[in-house]
């Protein structure tokens, strides 16, 4: 946990012993306290490094944003999910929500760290400010943000593309305009 790991696993031993619930159990408090510790919290990954791609340039300037601005969640519209998997081995407990309407993609993203599936249907909208809105009121309907909260949006320009993440936005939940 404290190197950024996405997953944990139990041997085949010990999963089907006498307890396996207890186990599993045993396992998530483990890392839940080892997440808490301030070590796993700070991240100083590829700092000095060059991105190869701009999805990737996106979803670390995210990282470092929501680490620095407070940000209580961060939505990636997402194809394939590969912009939550960048953002996820950055350490924070900043949840990231992957937005996607392909049903592949969510099952993928439950095994990033801190990244959370959630369904969203495809916006034929061309209206940007639309597709924010929508973005907003899935979380709120979520429970997980409230008014005033700040929320770092990914997402691309060109809808139906992989890998064509290229814009960030910060939104303020309860704002008038997204």
């Amino acid at each position: 946990m404290l190197d950024g790991t996405d997953a944990v696993m139990l041997s085949a031993e010990t999963a089907a012993g006498d307890y396996p619930e207890n186990a599993v159990k045993t396992m998530h408090d483990v890392c839940l306290e080892t997440e808490k510790n301030p070590i796993a919290k700070v991240s100083h990954h590829r700092l000095h490094e060059h991105f190869k791609g701009i999805d990737e340039t996106i979803a670390m300037s995210t990282m470092y944003a929501a680490n620095h601005l407070g940000v209580k969640v961060i939505a990636a519209l997402t194809e394939t999910g590969k912009t939550a998997m960048w953002m996820s081995r950055m350490s924070s407990n900043i949840s990231i929500y992957a937005m996607s309407d392909n049903v592949q993609t969510l099952r993928k993203v439950t095994l990033y760290r801190g990244v959370y599936p959630c369904g969203i249907e495809k916006s034929s909208a061309n209206d940007w400010s639309q597709v924010n809105e929508t973005v907003i009121e899935t979380l709120i309907n979520k429970e997980v943000v409230e008014n005033g909260n700040l929320v770092v949006l990914t997402k691309g320009m060109y809808k139906d593309k992989s890998g064509g993440t290229n814009m960030m936005k910060i939104l303020r939940v309860g704002d008038a305009n997204y």
